[in-house]
């Protein structure tokens, strides 16, 4: 585990260095692991992963009390931080609050917990809107000013996840973002070179787009030679690793074979990456 000044200048220095990285997303400590081991100089949390590795639905969850609590979140990302030696990111979703005040409290937390950064989002939680403007900003300011210098702010907007969203207008919040302090404006919802591209070059500093959202299309070098500056995976790599469960499951259960068997990673492998090396 790195100190979190330590782990913030790393990931910082990623953010600033000439050409862009990947990020993928971790689930839990050894997840976490596996992605450290296999030479990825940071990695970053998924909210939806660490959901269903609890047996509870994400996003648009529509019955709040099944929703994974702020407490909840920050135990698995403890563990996720202590388990490996490179720096994390966590996905911070709204930040457990409408207010400022509260999303100030919860990047208060993510520096306590060793984290190097994480994401604040302008959507609404349980709801199908985005924060109006100037909240969605002031949100950001009061993220800032919890987190200090040694910590990367990273501004999502849903912008193009709405129905109608457009590119200018996702522009605009990125900008507005970077202008109340974050270091990073990130922008879900289109893998398209053109789209990226706009975005690219109307968002002065660097921009985080994320791949694998109901789709298996997009190369994450080629976005990066467009100039994004950090790639993420969010929650396609758990919502992947369910898929072989079950598909395993249903071979185990109608073939009664283990086939499956053949993409395990060895147990001397596993001991190695999770520190037991004999």
């Amino acid at each position: 585990m790195l100190a979190q000044p330590e782990a913030a200048r790393r990931l910082i220095a990623l953010h600033t260095a000439p050409k862009g990285f990947i990020l993928p997303n971790a689930w839990d400590a050894g997840t976490a692991a596996v992605l450290a081991a296999q030479g990825f100089p940071a990695i970053a949390t998924t909210s939806a992963g660490i959901a269903f590795s609890m047996g509870q639905p994400d996003y648009q969850v529509a019955d709040m009390s099944r929703a994974v609590t702020r407490e909840q979140m920050f135990a698995r990302i403890g563990e996720i931080v202590a388990a490996v030696d490179v720096p994390v990111s966590a996905d911070l979703e709204a930040g457990y609050g409408d207010s400022p005040e509260a999303v100030a409290e919860t990047v208060r937390l993510a520096v306590a917990a060793g984290l190097a950064g994480g994401n604040i989002e302008d959507k609404i939680p349980s709801r199908p809107a985005l924060y109006d403007e100037g909240l969605a900003v002031a949100r950001v300011v009061a993220a800032r000013e919890a987190a200090g210098r040694d910590f990367v702010l990273n501004a999502r907007t849903d912008v193009l996840l709405r129905p109608g969203g457009e590119v200018e207008a996702a522009i605009r919040r990125g900008r507005l973002f970077l202008e109340a302090g974050a270091d990073c404006v990130f922008v879900p919802g289109s893998i398209d070179p053109e789209v990226v591209g706009r975005l690219v070059a109307g968002i002065p500093g660097p921009v985080n787009i994320v791949m694998g959202l109901g789709t298996s299309a997009g190369n994450a070098h080629e976005l990066i030679a467009l100039g994004v500056q950090r790639i993420t995976v969010g929650g396609s790599l758990a919502r992947a690793a369910l898929g072989l469960l079950r598909d395993a499951a249903q071979e185990l259960l109608t073939a009664g074979t283990v086939g499956y068997s053949q993409r395990q990673i060895s147990a001397g492998e596993l001991a190695r990456i999770f520190g037991d090396e004999v």
